[in-house]
């Protein structure tokens, strides 16, 4: 059975949470997910927080502004990206308080070159997906900026091992040609799956830790993924319609971070018993033994929990901690 990054019977969270306080949130996520914390993020504290402004500031030499409420290509850095920076300096600072001795595996997240360049716009307009080469040049820099940023989580928990999340939800849109222009009458051009699979190595040779790609979209490319040298991939189960592909990627050694949506348990059930029998359920379909899915499969909720209430996310999360638990026991009965 292959390595992975994790402890057998993990389950973690997608990133986003709820509210403003940052100190708040790492102390949820690393009470109620110890076995596989991560760094929280709060898109409620407005721009530079959300995916599309936390993404554009790992960027290098690539400043970005916010014009008419979108994010843009800039000239030079201004208040706008410094904004974004501060705002991840803070989140970086509070998990080194709270985590710095942290010894398992830790998981931060980052929107991936398409997310980007399918949300960012060019300085002369349209979005940056309308000219390739400049995805090239954005991957690129993300690849230089994310590289950075896992060295200086390295250094701030020492002890622990980073797992890096690139969120993908735009991608299969990229490749099928779905991306709208600016005025929504047209699309741009397709993406060649292997030109993907080629953007998304780049960024995780780059970073030199392993990589989960996570899609809350349907269509989740799991050969682009495969392809791409990601450990695993992060989906929402009740968006997988085809269950070959993800069978062949489970069989040649790929992780899967199985995203359950919280639903309300039956009477007299609790909710993780729900979550765990879907994710059971899964991998029963697809023909595994049980004994296998505590060390591959880390579940998780459906997509972020930003628009949860704090009583909703916290019960999400120890729904999930405690499928994960279910799980291995199951497994090793």
């Amino acid at each position: 059975m292959t390595d992975f990054p994790w402890p057998a019977g993990s389950a973690t969270g997608i990133g986003s949470l709820p509210g403003t306080d940052i100190a708040e949130a790492q102390r949820i996520v690393l009470g109620e997910l110890p076995d596989l914390p991560h760094l929280p993020e709060l898109p409620a504290r407005g721009p530079g927080a959300e995916i599309l402004g936390r993404g554009a500031a790992f960027l290098v030499d690539l400043p970005v502004e916010l014009y008419a409420g979108r994010w843009r290509v800039a000239g030079r850095p201004g208040h706008d990206l410094r904004r974004a920076l501060d705002l991840l300096e803070r989140d970086l600072d509070q998990m080194t308080e709270q985590a710095g001795d942290y010894t398992g595996t830790f998981k931060i997240q980052a929107a991936g070159p398409y997310t980007l360049a399918a949300g960012i716009d060019l300085a002369i307009g349209g979005r940056i997906m309308r000219d390739h080469g400049a995805v090239r040049d954005l991957t690129e820099s993300l690849a230089e900026g994310l590289r950075a940023h896992v060295a200086d989580v390295r250094r701030r928990l020492p002890r622990a091992t980073v797992l890096l999340q690139i969120d993908e939800p735009s991608l299969p849109a990229a490749l099928a040609g779905r991306i709208p222009t600016e005025s929504g009458l047209y699309t741009y051009r397709r993406v060649e799956a292997s030109t993907a699979s080629t953007a998304l190595r780049t960024v995780i040779e780059a970073v030199e830790v392993p990589v989960v790609i996570h899609c809350c979209a349907p269509d989740v490319p799991l050969d682009v993924v495969r392809s791409s040298g990601a450990t695993a991939v992060a989906l929402d189960l009740d968006l997988l319609e085809k269950l070959d592909p993800m069978g062949e990627a489970l069989d040649a050694g790929l992780g899967l971070f199985a995203g359950v949506p919280q639903r309300t348990a039956p009477a007299g059930a609790s909710p993780s018993a729900a979550v765990a029998d879907r994710v059971r359920e899964l991998w029963q379909r697809l023909g595994f033994p049980l004994a296998a899915l505590p060390a591959q499969v880390v579940v998780t909720p459906a997509c972020g929990l930003a628009n949860a209430t704090p009583a909703t996310t916290r019960a999400a999360l120890k729904a999930v901690r405690e499928a994960s638990l279910r799980l291995q026991d199951a497994a090793a009965s």
